[in-house]
């Protein structure tokens, strides 16, 4: 019984033990949705409500003229959650038809993404970047298991258009290169704040009343780029490099009195709408990260420190060899071509190196080194952009003996594009060198002002009056005489010069060539200098005046049709200028041949006297004539016989071909017993030696020909 007893007390405890635990869950539920409930569901309401940042707009860049270069563009990301109850497999199959209509993928590729998803996955994205209509077609189907996400893209208005200026932006919207890097931090703007509720499974949504900072919209570029002046600068460099098939090209335009950058252009270019389809190399921007050897432009240093240090007088000759080959302290130099006796302006515009070389060597290295630290080497220029090169500029006490003379040709020595159009964008503003810049003003959302620009004189380079006495010299350059021929613009004066640079490539000088020319125009009141560098032509020859001078050319006579000032300048000059053509010699030929002379050079005639032969002429050979002007012509029945008694035997007088025909010109020299040396085409408008002078038979007779453009021909 006792025993009994026991158990069944025991099973009591146990019984009652068991009751007490639902009673217990019954007293918190009580205490929880009664007693601390309030409390309780206030701290449940803080724990899921959280905080997402909302976007900032980044900040538009436009050019100088306010067109819009970079802004902003919405795109629609595309998903599907394929568990939601309802959802029909003809749904899925009309919701891939419809992106197929608007993408360039098959419907079958987004049915795959949806039958691969995990079979857990309530979001699987069909596709990126759809556009505003696939976006209203995909709404229009009333899907509830359709999520569309709105995403902002940073989208560049002409495409590859001043790319490496402008640079572009990663998939954060962050700047990676060009303007897009350096102001970076102006442009970004600040993210907003948005509060929301999220749940268990991670999702959020917004609710009625929830706090909410709105984003500060980034501030806008108004940059110094001419989109115009851009566009010609790309297209003309993109076609010099097809025409020398040279590796790539950079190009600068500058306006030398304020240092603000008109274009900058490389190419090989990219796209920085679709950055990454392009390789890497074409994406760095050649004309403030790429130090190069600049060859003969950078003679302008020797030229103003002899000038101006009184080392070198205007009408000083130098005998360079009759090989154009000298050795400095045991190392060989040589010109380009046998020279011959040269003045110093000679010096400059035909470039030879071993003249510059000798001028060069009465500076010390002391003054010839400021004088290049004055011109802007070794330092940066301070332009608005990421990833600026220093260049390379030796320290007197690091030179060695040869360092000086090379030098002074561009050796030994490594500058940036835009360290080179800067130095000369302060030769031609008078010798105040201007900091280049490429941001103008920063303005807010509202379009007010923030920063403005003002221009930054870094230095005087030089007396202004060296600088004046050099003027003529760098124009000579761009003369028929000067290394620069073909960098002329018909009415148009420039300055400027040509570099060729042999590259040094594993330790040693390559028969690989660096050409260039940089020039600034109207040489009297300069507004844009401008500057070209190509990289290994494969034309020849690899001369810069040959391979840039073109460029330059073809983009400064665009530039110049662009400019109401300068186009007037040149109509004017087309107007007043001196003559229109020389006046040809047609003595002793027949009526036949001088009509045709004549009437090849578009010069007007008449005639006096009767017969075949041409016995006379008014004006004389040689005489410049303008336009309207006519000749006359005097007829006789026969030629009118030459007085050869005062010729000496095997001597000849030199003819005077003058408004000839090339083929004309080189049958009457030869018929003198000369040897003809044509150069160019179309029709004579020089010679050399003089016409009149009696010379050795067998000698040379050097003749340069060109032929009027078709604007001056249609225009008669």
């Amino acid at each position: 019984m006792d025993e009994r007893s026991a158990i069944l007390s025991r099973m009591f405890i146990v019984f009652g033990l068991v009751l007490l635990i639902p009673c217990a869950i019954v007293l918190q539920l009580l205490r929880i949705n009664f007693l601390e409930g309030e409390d309780l569901r206030k701290l449940w309401s803080e724990q899921a409500i959280d905080n997402i940042s909302i976007p900032a707009q980044r900040g538009n860049i436009y050019d100088e003229d306010g067109s819009l270069l970079v802004t902003n563009s919405v795109a629609y990301k595309v998903a599907i959650d394929p568990r939601l109850s309802g959802l029909t497999r003809d749904q899925v199959r009309e919701l891939a038809s419809t992106l197929s209509k608007h993408t360039l993928r098959p419907a079958s590729y987004f049915l795959r993404k949806v039958d691969r998803a995990p079979n857990r996955s309530r979001y699987v994205v069909l596709a990126d970047n759809v556009d505003t209509e696939a976006y209203e077609a995909i709404r229009a189907l009333n899907n509830r298991a359709v999520i569309l996400e709105e995403e902002y893209q940073r989208r560049y208005s002409f495409g590859s258009l001043a790319s490496h200026t402008l640079g572009f932006v990663n998939h954060e919207l962050e700047g990676m290169i060009g303007l897009e890097k350096e102001y970076n931090d102006e442009l970004k703007g600040k993210d907003g704040v948005q509060q929301v509720r999220r749940e268990r499974n991670g999702s959020i949504f917004a609710y009625v009343g929830a706090p909410r900072k709105q984003p500060k919209q980034g501030n806008s570029l108004y940059t110094t780029i001419d989109s115009h002046i851009q566009a010609i600068l790309e297209e003309e460099l993109k076609a010099g490099i097809e025409r020398t098939k040279s590796t790539y090209g950079s190009a600068i335009v500058m306006d030398p009195r304020t240092g603000a950058i008109k274009a900058m252009a490389n190419y090989p270019t990219f796209n920085p709408n679709s950055p990454a389809s392009s390789k890497q190399e074409n994406r760095r921007n050649f004309a403030i990260s790429d130090m190069i050897e600049p060859g003969s432009t950078f003679k302008l240093v020797a030229a103003i420190a002899a000038v101006e240090q009184n080392k070198v007088s205007f009408d000083e000759t130098f005998e360079t060899p009759e090989d154009g080959t000298m050795q400095i302290h045991g190392q060989w130099m040589r010109d380009h071509d046998p020279l011959g006796t040269l003045t110093f302006p000679e010096v400059i515009s035909k470039s030879s190196n071993v003249a510059t070389a000798e001028v060069a060597m009465r500076l010390s290295k002391d003054s010839f080194y400021q004088y290049a630290r004055n011109l802007g080497f070794g330092t940066p220029t301070g332009i608005d952009m990421p990833n600026e090169e220093t260049g390379r500029l030796q320290k007197p006490y690091e030179w060695s003996q040869v360092t000086l003379p090379w030098m002074a040709i561009g050796y030994e020595v490594q500058v940036t594009p835009i360290q080179l159009a800067q130095a000369y964008a302060a030769f031609a503003n008078e010798g105040r060198m201007m900091r280049p810049y490429l941001v103008e003003k920063i303005t807010d959302a509202q379009d007010n002002a923030v920063w403005q620009h003002d221009p930054v004189e870094v230095r005087q380079i030089a007396k202004k009056s060296t600088i004046e006495k050099l003027y003529p010299v760098f124009k000579d350059v761009v003369s028929d005489s000067g290394t620069a021929e073909y960098a002329q613009v018909k009415g148009l004066s420039i300055a400027g010069k040509t570099g060729t640079a042999q590259k040094f490539i594993e330790g040693r000088y390559r028969t690989e060539y660096r050409s260039s020319f940089v020039g600034f125009f109207p040489a009297e009141n300069p507004k844009y200098v401008c500057l070209v560098v190509m990289d290994e032509p494969q034309t020849y020859p690899p001369y810069g005046g040959y391979i840039a001078g073109p460029i330059f050319r073809e983009t400064a006579k665009r530039i110049a049709g662009l400019d109401n000032e300068i186009e007037k300048q040149i109509i004017n000059s087309d107007l007043t200028e001196e003559f229109w053509a020389k006046t040809p010699e047609v003595r002793n030929m027949n009526l036949k041949e001088a009509e045709s002379v004549l009437e090849h050079q578009l010069l007007a005639f008449n005639t006096q006297g009767s017969g075949d032969w041409v016995v006379d002429q008014d004006p004389q050979p040689g005489t410049e004539m303008q336009r309207g002007d006519e000749i006359t012509i005097t007829l006789a029945a026969s030629k009118v016989a030459t007085d050869t008694k005062e010729v000496p035997e095997s001597y000849a007088v030199i003819p005077n071909v003058g408004g000839m025909s090339m083929r004309k010109a080189s049958l009457l020299i030869n018929s003198q017993g000369f040897v003809a040396k044509m150069i160019g085409s179309g029709t004579v408008y020089t010679q050399f030696p003089r016409p009149g002078d009696m010379m050795k038979k067998g000698r040379t007779v050097t003749v340069r020909g060109k032929a009027k453009s078709l604007e001056t021909i249609a225009g008669e």
